[in-house]
C-alpha cells in the first residue's frame, strides 16, 4: 500500500503530557512471567498474537518502573540463545520442552509438567516475590511449582474456555479445559481479568470477587498515534478490520454490510503473509462471499500486516470495524481510537469496556449487518462526529489504556499478595 502523511487533527491529543502521581517510594520486585504457549515474540498475527503483545509490553513496561523481569516461555526458535535480554530490558528464558518451533495447543498442554519441574529448579536458585501466568496452561505449571516453594501467584487467562465454547462448540479441542480453569483460579493467589465481563464469568467458575482484579490490555501510545504516515484509500470510504481469519472475527458482517454501502472499500489484515492468501481456506470462503454480494472489487485481504506499520493501516480508515462473535478483550478497538480513528464494535467482552458508545465510536449488535451500516453511514455523513469520535477516542486510549498505567494497576494487583506494597510512579487503578 501506498502512504499519506496526516496531518494532526485540531486539538489532537498527540503531545498533551499524561497526568502521573510523585513516585511511591516501595521496594523492588524480581517478577517471573510464565507463558507457555506464546512468547514475547510470538508472531503478532497468530493465536497467541495479542497475548505475545502483552506479555512483551507489560514486562518492558514494569523494567521501566525499576522491577526486575524475567519471562519464562516454551522455546519454538532453535536459533535464539537459553536466555537474552529484550530491548525493553527484561530477561527471556527459553524453556527447552518439545520441538524448536511453534506447536499447537493441544501438543503444548502434555509438555506442562516438566515447563513445572524447570521453573521450580529455576525458582529454588532465586526465589521470585511473585509469579504472574498467563493463560490457562501456563497457570498449571505455575502452580506446580510456586506451590511447593510458597511463592504467591498471579493468573491472566487472556481468554475463558467456558466463553470460547460457548461460541465457538465444537472447535475448542481441551475437552476439559474448563474444569482445569476453576482449578487454576481457585489456586491462584489473585485473577486478573483483562475486562468486566470475564469478572462474572470468574465469578461463575466460583472465584470471588474480592481475588479479582480488572487489569486491561494496553497500546503503544507513542507508536499509534493520529498524526503520521495514512495508507492511500481506493474509494472515497474506506473501513478497515484487523485480526486472525476466522468465522468467528465477524468478517462476513462487513462483507453484507457493504451492499448497503456504497463507494465503500473493506480492507481485512489479517492471516498469512499476502502471497499466501489465495490459498487460505477462510479467506477464500471470504471472498467467495463478497462474490455473492456483488461486492467483491471493494472487498481486499491483504494478509498479514506488520504491527509497526499497522498504524498507517489504522489512519487511514474512516472507521475500524471489529465485530466478533465473542472478543476476550480485543487490542484492535484500542490501536484505532489511539490513532485517533472512530471504532463500531460489537458489544461483547472487552469491547464494551474499552469502547465508549456514542463517544469514542458506535457499540451494535454481533451478526447484524444492517445496524453495522446504519453506524459507519451515520459516521461517513458528518464529519464533526468523526472527528470527535476520533478525538474522545485517542484522549481515552492514552489516559487509560497506556502500557505505563496498565503496569500501574498490575503492580496495584501485586501489592495484594505480596508483603509489602511494590515501586509504582503513578495511580489510579480499578
Amino acid at each position: 500500500m501506498t502512504a499519506t502523511h496526516r496531518q494532526p487533527r485540531p486539538d489532537s491529543c498527540v503531545g498533551q503530557p499524561i497526568r502521573t502521581a510523585p513516585l511511591v517510594t516501595a521496594r523492588r520486585l524480581r517478577i517471573s512471567m510464565v507463558s507457555g504457549n506464546a512468547g514475547p515474540l510470538t508472531d503478532s498475527d497468530g493465536d497467541g498474537g495479542g497475548q505475545s503483545i502483552h506479555l512483551a509490553e507489560l514486562s518492558a513496561a514494569l523494567t521501566r518502573e525499576g522491577h526486575d523481569v524475567t519471562v519464562y516461555t516454551r522455546r519454538a526458535d532453535e536459533t535464539l540463545p537459553d536466555r537474552f535480554t529484550m530491548p525493553g530490558g527484561y530477561t527471556v528464558v527459553q524453556v527447552p520442552l518439545g520441538p524448536p518451533r511453534p506447536m499447537p495447543e493441544a501438543e503444548i498442554l502434555p509438555l506442562m509438567g516438566g515447563f513445572g519441574n524447570f521453573l521450580k529448579n529455576e525458582w529454588e536458585a532465586e526465589r521470585p516475590d511473585i509469579v504472574h501466568a498467563h493463560y490457562w496452561m501456563s497457570g498449571i505449571a505455575t502452580q506446580l511449582a510456586a506451590r511447593l516453594l510458597g511463592i504467591p501467584t498471579v493468573q491472566t487467562f487472556h481468554a475463558l474456555g467456558v466463553v470460547e465454547e460457548r461460541f465457538q462448540r465444537p472447535m475448542t479441542s481441551q475437552s476439559n479445559r474448563v474444569h482445569l480453569e476453576q482449578l487454576i483460579a481457585r489456586g491462584a493467589t489473585r485473577v486478573v481479568a483483562t475486562c468486566t465481563d470475564e469478572v462474572f464469568e470468574l465469578a461463575h467458575l466460583g472465584l470471588p470477587r474480592s481475588r479479582t482484579s480488572v487489569v486491561p490490555s494496553g497500546v503503544d501510545v507513542a507508536e499509534f498515534t493520529p498524526d503520521g504516515r495514512a495508507d492511500d484509500k481506493g474509494m472515497r470510504h474506506r473501513i478497515v478490520m484487523v485480526g486472525r481469519l476466522a468465522p468467528s472475527k465477524g468478517y462476513d458482517t462487513a462483507i453484507a454490510a457493504l451492499t448497503h454501502l456504497p463507494d465503500t472499500e473493506l480492507v481485512i489484515a489479517g492471516g498469512p503473509a499476502a502471497e499466501r492468501v489465495a490459498d487460505d481456506p477462510e479467506a477464500m470462503r471470504l471472498l467467495a462471499l463478497a462474490r455473492e454480494s456483488k461486492v467483491s472489487n471493494r472487498v481486499r485481504i491483504v494478509g498479514h500486516v506488520r504491527h509497526d506499520v499497522m498504524p498507517s493501516l489504522l489512519r487511514s480508515a474512516d472507521a475500524v470495524v471489529c465485530t466478533p462473535w465473542y472478543e476476550p478483550f480485543g487490542m484492535v478497538p484500542l490501536e484505532a481510537m489511539a490513532c485517533g480513528t472512530p471504532v463500531v464494535a460489537s458489544a461483547v467482552g472487552g469491547m464494551r469496556d474499552t469502547v465508549v458508545d456514542g463517544i469514542t465510536g458506535r457499540l451494535i449488535s454481533p451478526r447484524n449487518p444492517v445496524r453495522l451500516a446504519e453506524a459507519l453511514r451515520q459516521i461517513f455523513d458528518d464529519d464533526a462526529l468523526r472527528a470527535g469520535f476520533g478525538m474522545a477516542g485517542c484522549d481515552r486510549a492514552r489516559a487509560r489504556y497506556s502500557w505505563d498505567r496498565v503496569a500501574t494497576d498490575t503492580l496495584r494487583a501485586y501489592g495484594r499478595c505480596v508483603s509489602a506494597p511494590p515501586r509504582t510512579s503513578r495511580t489510579g487503578a480499578h
